[in-house]
């Protein structure tokens, strides 16, 4: 696409749709799950930490957490796949002071974040529409395939996806073209049959669009690599050509 072409919004009318569409693939962080929750998640589990540790004020404990997480992914060499739970566990050891059993604090982890988790707004109504549609729906996500699958069990959309590409699936984070070409063959259409949706630019639309994916902003930085943008999920039927 050239710099100078405009990006049309999903509610332009005719000539905004695109053609041809068989397969979406979603973002989870930030398209489907409302990033809010979880940090609200994360929040709760360091109050829980600081009640069973002893430790000091949350916001200390939140502000290790945040911290020791952040650090666990700058150290990853460039697209290399690095394991969230190791994250968590290491964020954990920085809270208490020492390493924890993973069995003293996994499940609490999970049932408290988990109990937090909200998909974005018209996310879960869009999902079930494509599904009735019959459009291929798949997730590529710079996630570990046990937590992709738990976020999108406890959003009720799990059942509706046709495939889950995780970058643990892989073993390579986006932009990398491998994990998109996975999610293409498990989709079995061509690059210019499918539509990433993600809200961040460099990762989900200049990746995407490297392979001659059709990209959708959701909240990513505008350039180049978006082709359409999205202002509501709930675009997303019309965009497609599922939905007049």
């Amino acid at each position: 696409m050239a710099d100078d072409q405009p990006r049309r919004d999903a509610t332009e009318g005719p000539g905004s749709s695109v053609d041809h569409v068989e397969a979406v693939l979603w973002d989870v962080g930030g398209v489907i799950l409302d990033l809010g929750s979880v940090r609200a998640g994360h929040r709760a589990f360091a109050a829980w930490l600081a009640e069973a540790y002893g430790l000091g004020p949350v916001e200390d404990v939140i502000a290790t957490w945040r911290q020791a997480v952040g650090d666990y992914f700058r150290e990853r060499d460039g697209t290399a796949f690095r394991p969230a739970r190791e994250a968590y566990a290491r964020a954990v050891a920085a809270c208490v002071g020492e390493p924890v059993p993973r069995a003293a604090w996994e499940d609490p982890f999970w049932e408290t974040v988990g109990s937090h988790l909200r998909a974005t707004e018209g996310a879960a109504e869009t999902i079930e529409r494509l599904a009735a549609a019959g459009l291929h729906q798949g997730v590529v996500s710079d996630i570990d395939a046990a937590e992709g699958r738990f976020i999108l069990g406890r959003l009720g959309v799990l059942d509706a996806f046709d495939a889950v590409t995780t970058s643990e699936d892989v073993g390579r984070t986006k932009p990398d073209p491998a994990i998109f070409e996975a999610a293409l063959e498990a989709a079995g259409v061509a690059p210019d049959r499918a539509l990433m949706v993600g809200d961040r630019y460099r990762h989900d639309m200049a990746g995407a669009a490297r392979l001659g994916i059709h990209t959708a902003a959701f909240g990513a930085a505008d350039g180049p690599a978006v082709e359409y943008r999205l202002a509501s999920l709930r675009d997303l039927p019309v965009l497609v050509g599922v939905e007049s």
